[in-house]
């Protein structure tokens, strides 16, 4: 028996000609959740700004123009691609694919439900529950700029260049908020497995299992996740990567037909996994009441309810918020955000050990609350601050 697989129940008896073809569904099954979803959103999102705008919005393909997505799908399938003379065309024609494949890997990992029954065979509705699924997400969260990069760089133009690199830094910058937020989880359910994480907030008490949620005991860490989760995807107010006023349309700006299609699913694939991920580790995932009539289904419901609620919030982030320029973007990342993420880390870890250990807590909590304010306030005075005649003259200069 592989190690990795030994958590599913579908492998306990060996593997045979009926668990390969189940898991080969699994994965059919996986993949075209995610386009349903990708489609759906789409949708959604033209529909939500456009009443935000007060227009309209999509109406005329499909009810409700619920077959939009689709439409804009052929169109882009059968339109000329064309290549750029100066491009190297290897990483140009792999970078789209670089892209998809990490989002779809770590979506792989997260549970949407609990245990089916298919052919006499017992499996969790999981495409894989690996004993460390949160480094798995974390290292295919840092591969998937890769495709960017590559897009940038194989495209051979300046645009996509500046786009690509701007990428490289954004990711760099929030990746290691987004960690050290995963280990405030981390330390909450003491287990790296996405699994254990459902099982740790299970819905066992009623309505009071919200309680044993993570985003209450970590809420710090749940903030800091959302937040560095829109920028990992690079959605506004944080999509400096493919700014239409200053880099035409960034990494993308040369690709066209299909492999632009192939970016666009990719976005909003990232997007479903990254919120996948914000429900497993802070909302309890698949948890919520269940019923006897067809009580295999209401744990899908309830994760599939819980994304579309970070749904949402992508797409009002995008119609209210402007977007960051870029040094306050780095200058967020980099001076606000990794201390906080440093200083909860290190608070939650105290109480953690405080608890264990017997301590008293009436000393711990103030003494840790108190070291980490006065570090934090050593780092901003430590940050270099512009001075007001800088400040007048970039002003003045933006005036004229």
């Amino acid at each position: 028996m592989i190690p990795f697989l030994a958590a599913d129940p579908l492998y306990a008896d060996g593997i045979d000609g009926t668990v390969i073809l189940i898991v080969i569904g699994k994965v059919l099954v996986t993949f075209a959740l995610l386009l349903l979803l990708v489609m759906l959103i789409i949708w959604f999102e033209r529909k939500v700004v456009s009443d935000m705008q007060n227009r309209v919005g999509p109406n005329q393909a499909g009810p409700w123009g619920l077959l939009i997505s689709l439409a804009d799908a052929i169109k882009l399938f059968f339109k000329e691609q064309s290549i750029p003379d100066a491009a190297d065309r290897r990483a140009f024609f792999i970078a789209p694919y670089m892209s998809l494949l990490p989002a779809f890997l770590a979506f792989a990992v997260l549970p949407i439900g609990g245990e089916i029954h298919i052919a006499g065979h017992t499996t969790y509705m999981q495409l894989a529950d690996l004993p460390m699924g949160v480094l798995w997400v974390l290292a295919m969260s840092g591969i998937g700029v890769y495709g960017v990069l590559l897009a940038g760089w194989g495209s051979g133009t300046k645009y996509p260049l500046l786009g690509g690199v701007r990428a490289s830094a954004q990711v760099i910058s929030y990746e290691a908020t987004m960690g050290l937020a995963v280990v405030g989880a981390v330390l909450q359910s003491g287990s790296l497995s996405t699994r254990e994480f459902v099982n740790a907030q299970g819905w066992n008490d009623g309505i009071a299992s919200i309680g044993h949620w993570f985003f209450i005991a970590a809420f710090p860490a749940f903030i800091l996740y959302v937040i560095a989760m829109v920028a990992e995807t690079n959605r506004a107010p944080f999509d400096m990567v493919e700014a239409e006023q200053e880099l035409v349309g960034g990494f993308h700006t040369e690709y066209t037909g299909i492999r632009f299609a192939i970016f666009f699913l990719s976005e909003y694939m990232n997007m479903i996994t990254m919120s996948g991920i914000a429900v497993t580790l802070f909302l309890g995932g698949p948890s919520g009441p269940t019923f006897d009539f067809l009580s295999w289904i209401w744990g899908p419901i309830w994760f599939l309810g819980k994304v579309a609620a970070f749904m949402f919030l992508y797409v009002w982030l995008r119609g209210t918020l402007p977007r960051l320029r870029y040094d306050q973007l780095m200058n967020l990342g980099w001076k606000w955000m990794l201390e906080l993420a440093l200083f909860w880390v290190m608070i939650s870890a105290t109480w953690l050990v405080a608890k264990e250990e017997g301590w008293n807590l009436a000393i711990v909590v103030p003494s840790t609350l108190l070291g980490a304010a006065l570090m934090m306030f050593l780092l901003l005075q430590a940050f270099p601050k512009s001075s007001s005649t800088e400040s007048s003259g970039m002003r003045g200069e933006v005036t004229r």
